[in-house]
């Protein structure tokens, strides 16, 4: 029983020796970062070497902002097995000035200073108790009974001038040595002084020479616990998120009539605020979001019951009353810009210079990598991004998209002719919701919200208004008439649209303008000329695609009547 008793503690004791954890702090590198909307990847490289046992390597400052779930790490190695891996925050010891540390002729002056100091203590010590002495008997020679004129001195003048005579003389001599005793106080305590600052001054001279390392704050650090039946080297990737950091989309559209395309610069302004900074890394760029939530919601039983329907009626009779106004004052255009009041001038960019500009930008070294549920923008060159939540302009793609430009026109709303240009299947390009910069014949004229994950397949830019195209809207009062019909009122309304063309070429313009609705079962609307349009009954929007050619003239004429009750007003 002994004899197994001891093999088991031998064992035990063997087995602790074998695999008893040794620590070793390597270094690594930033090398690779994907950022993304929100948050980025960090891959770090490292090479390690461990001995026979459990060995733990340490990965030291790295990001303080780490999400400790996304903790990721492989390594070569045959025999090397990754047991546990880790993100800890560490907190060193503050390490204590030694004298050792200080030049020969800095630790002499120290110890001479504190032998100095020793003796004027002492010294100091010394003559405090002089003062002591002297001021104690002042105290009992001016409070004795023969100076207050007390006992058998009165009685005799002889004895009261030897006294007098007394007093004076002991209390000059008294006066004398605590002066002196105070003054020889007042320069020792100035010596004292002015050593103890040199002293300290002498201490602090591994500070003041820069030779002591500041205290160091906590260390944030990747703890990966590896084993290896014997000793082993090899390459260890680790990779992790973090968050303060990011990238934000902009677009740069740039509109050639001539050619019948837009140049698209697709950019992404990086940031990161991560505690660490990223140089010399490989910048790839995500649309994917990693913090955003992943999880398919849950739909659960949808319990129904009555409810007091009396006291809801009003509310939703109100409700509907409200709707219908709604719908008679609001109109949809589609995806057609709704009219802006300010006039932008046509810009005419030209270059004669002859020189050829064609230097490549990043968007030359960037490869499209199409991932299941996002995009990524791998680009081949290497960048440079401190810790310091500034924002870095990159290029990620630039392309010709095709376009188609047309004329529209609203007179209703603004009699103005908006130059358009619409782009299609902008789903294939892998972009995201983001504000675009729009130039037009090298000119900035605005910005506007690019938004390619709406349903609608055609997106419309507008770059501006036409003054050469003039449009006019005409009531046409004579065709215009009211009249009685029984219990109801019949009202009839015409207008007269005129689209002239001052250019020199043919354009191509749609005209949009609009017949009233209603929800009302006793209002009554009737089409009676809408001159080739095509009509939208659901939204009573009316088009016309016209091409008028140069210096001519195009007329559109729509009638419509309204009949509603007599008694009832409807503004039209």
């Amino acid at each position: 029983m002994y004899k197994s008793i001891f093999i088991t503690l031998i064992s035990f004791v063997f087995t602790t020796s074998i695999y008893a954890n040794e620590e070793d702090i390597i270094k690594s590198d930033i090398t690779e970062v994907t950022v993304y909307a929100k948050g980025a990847q960090i891959k770090r490289k490292a090479s390690y070497s461990i001995k026979s046992g459990v060995t733990k390597v340490i990965i030291d400052g790295v990001s303080p902002n780490i999400d400790p779930n996304s903790l990721q790490v492989i390594a070569s190695g045959n025999s090397v097995i990754i047991i546990d891996s880790k993100y800890s925050l560490f907190y060193p010891k503050p390490e204590v000035i030694k004298l050792e540390g200080l030049p020969l002729k800095v630790r002499l002056d120290i110890s001479k200073l504190e032998d100095s100091l020793k003796q004027i203590n002492y010294e100091i010590q010394q003559i405090q108790d002089n003062i002591n002495v002297y001021t104690a008997t002042k105290n009992i020679l001016s409070n004795n009974g023969s100076m207050k004129g007390q006992g058998k001195v009165n009685d005799s003048i002889q004895l009261l001038k030897q006294a007098i005579d007394f007093y004076m003389s002991k209390m000059l001599e008294l006066n004398q040595n605590l002066t002196i005793q105070k003054k020889k106080h007042a320069d020792k305590s100035e010596a004292r002084n002015e050593m103890n600052a040199r002293l300290s001054k002498l201490k602090n001279f591994q500070n003041d020479a820069k030779l002591h390392p500041k205290p160091k704050g906590p260390s944030h650090r990747i703890t990966v616990t590896l084993s290896s039946t014997a000793a082993a080297t090899g390459k260890m990737i680790v990779s992790y998120l973090v968050s303060e950091a990011g990238w934000t989309p902009l677009y740069d559209m740039r509109a050639d009539v001539t050619s019948g395309n837009i140049n698209m610069n697709y950019k992404a302004q990086v940031y990161q605020n991560s505690g660490e900074d990223w140089e010399n890394i490989k910048l790839n760029i995500s649309t994917n979001n990693p913090f955003q939530n992943k999880t398919l919601p849950t739909m659960h039983p949808w319990y129904i019951t009555y409810n007091n329907y009396q006291l809801q009626k009003k509310e939703l009779d109100y409700k509907r009353k409200n709707l219908e106004i709604s719908r008679n004052n609001n109109v949809n255009y589609g995806n057609v810009p709704r009219p802006v009041t300010e006039a932008i001038e046509d810009a005419v960019y030209t270059n004669n210079s002859g020189v050829a500009y064609n230097a490549k930008t990043t968007a030359d070294f960037t490869t499209v990598v199409d991932h299941m549920i996002s995009a990524e923008f791998q680009i081949d060159l290497p960048y440079d991004i401190k810790s310091n939540n500034e924002q870095h302009m990159v290029l990620i793609k630039n392309m010709n998209i095709p376009a188609q430009y047309r004329y529209y026109t609203i007179p209703k709303l603004d009699q103005q002719a908006y130059l358009i240009a619409e782009l299609t299947n902008l789903s294939d390009l892998q972009l995201v919701p983001a504000q675009a910069n729009i130039f037009f014949d090298g000119s900035y004229i605005g910005e506007t919200y690019l938004n390619p994950s709406q349903l609608d397949d055609t997106v419309n830019f507008s770059l501006g208004k036409d003054p050469n195209i003039i449009v006019r809207r005409t009531l046409m009062k004579d065709e215009c008439k009211e009249r009685i019909v029984g219990s109801n009122k019949e009202q009839t309304k015409a207008y007269n649209i005129e689209i002239r063309n001052l250019k020199s070429a043919p354009v191509e313009i749609i005209v949009l303008d609009q017949i009233p609705i209603t929800t009302n079962p006793e209002i009554e609307i009737i089409v009676l000329d809408k001159d080739r349009a095509m009509h939208t009954e659901k939204s009573g929007n009316l088009e016309w695609k016209l091409k008028i050619k140069p210096k001519e003239k195009e007329n559109i004429n729509f009638r419509y009547r309204v009949k509603h009750n007599k008694d009832m007003q409807i503004f039209l």
